[in-house]
């Protein structure tokens, strides 16, 4: 067993649980807010937060990773506020998100840039992962990079060798948000590997967004695990397919690479008010427990490959 840091303290990745392992609990840009959201109410939002995680802890779920980095709008003070009042464990994670360039921060300074200095991005994440973010006293637990459709570009690239050096620097467990559709998957497995990432440790983030089984095979042939992670979110894949694809890794003998989540969020400022629940009214944090579980369950999934997915391959990610 080992030691996994949460947001209220360490726990033993024993006493982990039933686990999701992609879940925002606020996703908001900070300098957005602080200059243009007028009705914002920090109050009301961290209630709404804690009542969505009591419930979501009431339906069975114990522990929840949560890869709001840097281009998120992390900001540990408040997860702290409602990670005290819920019975649930918040796993909180360093690393940057973007698709393409890299924030300004980090353009002039760097290895060979007009300031030579080490990987400032890298050092960054190790702070974060064994000393604390900022001043919290919080330690992230694991780290998150990300590969769109814009591909390997040199500010996707530069952040993920950073993770890498981060990873092989701690142990800590990676997860990175990619597009299937362009298998970016593998080519995040390969800059990985190159830094001397243990690809076990690695969670292919979105990998549920396709039905392409042999693409998640070569995959999981590697050692990653598959997140099948965007549970809701029926207009990027319908939920009949999500299901099935998980039914037939199971049938392939990949259940140990197999891990689930929703990417919901308690709130999210990327859309209009009202706008998420209208166009996807599943994507929330009951819909695993709800609908998706039966509905596995229904299709062969036994109850020992749901503890499989659920208990022991996020557990043993952190070990």
């Amino acid at each position: 067993m080992s030691t996994v840091q949460t947001v209220t303290g360490p726990v033993d990745s024993a006493d982990l649980g039933r686990t999701l392992v992609h879940e925002h609990i606020i996703i908001v840009g900070e300098e957005f807010r602080e200059n243009y959201a007028d009705d914002w109410d920090e109050d009301q939002r961290v209630a709404d937060a804690v009542r969505d995680l009591t419930e979501l802890k009431s339906l069975g779920i114990d522990t929840i990773m949560d890869p709001t980095v840097l281009g998120l709008g992390r900001y540990i003070p408040r997860i702290q506020r409602i990670a005290e009042q819920i019975d649930l464990n918040v796993v909180a994670a360093t690393g940057l998100y973007t698709y393409n360039e890299i924030p300004f921060q980090f353009h002039y300074s760097g290895p060979g840039l007009l300031f030579d200095v080490p990987e400032p991005l890298t050092e960054m994440f190790v702070r974060d992962l064994t000393e604390g973010i900022a001043d919290t006293g919080v330690r992230a637990a694991f780290l998150k990079c990300a590969i769109e459709e814009q591909g390997l570009t040199p500010g996707v690239e530069r952040v993920m060798r950073a993770v890498g050096q981060a990873h092989v620097q701690t142990g800590a467990p990676i997860t990175v948000h990619t597009n299937p559709h362009t298998g970016s998957g593998l080519v995040a497995q390969r800059v990985l590997a190159e830094e001397g990432v243990d690809l076990t440790k690695v969670v292919i983030g979105h990998s549920g967004d396709t039905t392409d089984v042999d693409y998640l095979s070569k995959l999981a042939e590697a050692g990653s695990l598959l997140g099948m992670d965007r549970f809701g979110l029926d207009v990027l894949l319908p939920f009949e397919d999500r299901v099935n694809t998980i039914v037939e890794l199971v049938r392939r003998g990949f259940v140990e690479n197999v891990v689930i989540a929703h990417d919901a969020s308690c709130f999210i400022d990327w859309f209009p008010a009202g706008a998420k629940e209208q166009v996807v009214p599943k994507w929330n944090f009951r819909h695993i427990s709800e609908d998706v579980i039966p509905a596995l369950l229904e299709r062969g999934v036994t109850e020992g490959d749901l503890e499989t997915i659920l208990v022991d391959n996020p557990r043993r990610h952190f070990e």
